[in-house]
């Protein structure tokens, strides 16, 4: 049964993307009611609505599709073809809406509720474990989603929404950013175990100006730390090979191919000394970070306060 059309424009192909929450999206669960109970005072009674509300509602529903839905007969109505062909898509959907709600609130539970936390490859083998033990000493059943990049990497999924907290050196600072520094590590100059400096404990940076340097690529900070404390002792390092990765590059010095600035290993690898710098003051701050003005769940609240309860302490000893 076609009805009269309304001066309103319908949908059209060009408008679709536009028009399609605004005017489709609210009156799909009503649509579906109507059309599981065939009834429009029942599905009326269901959704607590005014029947007359609903009749007008799915009038203009079809008004605006430019189709009808339903044969009328009375109050009791039937699908049509087109109705049928509609109200599978519509149920799927509706489906859909209702899973996307459950996962969220799960992922918001308080007490089973996810974290997608980011952090530094070099934080994965010691200091990020250690973390999660104890916050889940007292969150037993929180769940991560654990996220391992360079710094600039992580801050843009920060920024994209993909991430919560990220822990990231240097510590950002940018205005749509909320950045605490926690702690500061020791940096080394990892030399081959037969280097001219290798049966030194101490040396000053300047001391390997000459040296070729293996370093991770550029947009890590540990790179930008490099390049900025080889400026301050006064010269540009020599760059021999660029990686992604701290082990690796530890790997390039045992087999002679350079000197590298590195945090400290969680394991002692063979082949290689790893001497203090004793000037300048080799070292890079480790901050957590995340979106200023973005909400937290409960178990992003209560992980963020755990990181920052442990400033000055985050770090293995």
């Amino acid at each position: 049964m076609l009805h009269n059309q309304s001066s309103r424009p319908r949908l059209s192909p060009n408008s679709y993307e536009e028009d399609i929450q605004q005017v489709l999206a609210p009156r799909l669960a009503h649509f579906a009611a109507v059309a599981r109970h065939e009834h429009v005072t029942r599905a009326a009674h269901e959704l607590a609505v005014p029947q007359s509300t609903l009749s007008r509602a799915m009038v203009r529903l079809e008004e605006d599709l430019g189709v009808a839905l339903f044969a009328r007969k009375g109050r009791t109505v039937s699908l049509t073809p087109a109705g049928r062909t509609f109200l599978t898509t519509v149920e799927r959907a509706l489906a859909e809406v209702e899973r996307a709600a459950d996962s969220v609130r799960a992922d918001a539970d308080p007490a089973t509720g996810k974290v997608a936390f980011g952090f530094l490859h070099t934080m994965g083998s010691e200091t990020v474990p250690a973390l999660l033990r104890a916050f889940r000493a007292d969150h037993p059943r929180v769940r991560f989603q654990l996220v391992q990049n360079y710094g600039e990497a992580m801050i843009e999924r920060l920024r994209a929404g993909d991430l919560d907290l990220c822990l990231t050196s240097p510590v950002p600072d940018a205005p749509d950013l909320v950045a605490r520094r926690l702690d500061e590590q020791r940096l080394r100059l990892v030399v081959p175990d037969d280097h001219r400096l290798a049966m030194r404990k101490r040396v000053r940076l300047a001391e390997a100006a000459d040296e070729a340097f293996v370093t991770l690529e550029p947009g890590y900070g540990l790179r930008r730390i490099t390049d900025d404390l080889c400026a301050e002792a006064g010269f540009k390092p020599r760059v021999a090979f660029e990686g992604e990765e701290a082990e690796t590059l530890r790997g390039l010095v045992a087999a002679g191919l350079g000197v590298a600035l590195l945090p400290p290993p969680a394991v002692a690898r063979p082949g290689v000394r790893e001497l203090t710098v004793t000037a300048p003051r080799a070292v890079r701050e480790i901050g957590v970070a995340w979106l200023d003005g973005h909400p937290d769940t409960p178990p992003v609240a209560a992980f963020k306060r755990f990181l920052l309860s442990r400033r000055g302490h985050l770090l293995p000893e």
